[in-house]
């Protein structure tokens, strides 16, 4: 994953915690010898593995071998930065932020995979007005529907990261990105704002 080192100095547990509030994720390998990608949700496990399903009848379930890595997408805000912000002349670019996860899959069945629908569930249904549970669903039907899937827990092996937030600007421009990001008032630009503001601009080094 290509990043300019001032967008990837960032710890384990930063993009652990990305990973967690950003889950809907493209999970990548190889199937008849060329790239497939499924778009599904991951939850991040307490020991640190990726855990989701797939559809049994996606190509790919069957391509999922556990002596072969996978790649794992996760990708937050982005959006446009106009060059026009800047007190100087400069190219327009985009500010986003990404993690790619490497790691070998396991096919997980039974009890571990009914966990795993609990959890993810769970995890976004907390907001609901109305909440539903996989436990509260008739066994017959959940059984059924458990046929339709093929459960994946993935390791995370190592992370690639991608947070490009302006870091490179001087404080006067960097400012001047946030605020013009800002008036725009949609939810991406927000948040990348919001981001910005957290990691501020990278730290120059003092000639020795």
């Amino acid at each position: 994953m290509y990043s300019p080192a001032y967008a990837k100095n960032f710890t384990d547990e930063e993009l652990k915690d990305f990973i967690r509030q950003n889950g809907f994720a493209i999970l990548v390998n190889t199937v008849d010898g060329k790239l497939w990608a499924t778009h599904i949700p991951l939850i991040l496990s307490a020991d640190n593995k990726l855990v989701g399903h797939i559809s049994r009848g996606n190509k790919q379930a069957r391509e999922l071998k556990p002596s072969e890595e996978v790649m794992v997408i996760f990708s937050g805000s982005h959006t446009y930065i106009s060059s026009s912000w800047y007190d100087h002349e400069n190219v327009p670019t985009w500010n986003y932020m990404a993690v790619h996860v490497y790691g070998k899959p396991r096919i997980i069945e039974g009890e571990e995979l009914l966990d795993s629908l609990r959890h993810l569930t769970d995890k976004y249904e907390k907001n609901s007005e109305h909440p539903v549970s996989v436990d509260k669903m008739s066994k017959k039907y959940v059984e059924t529907e458990m046929r339709g899937i093929v459960g994946l827990e993935i390791s995370i092996d190592r992370m690639e990261a991608s947070f490009k937030l302006s870091q490179n600007r001087d404080e006067k421009n960097h400012a001047n990105i946030i605020s013009e990001l800002e008036k725009r008032g949609d939810e991406n630009s927000g948040a990348v704002a919001a981001q910005m503001r957290k990691y501020g601009i990278a730290k120059k080094e003092k000639p020795s």
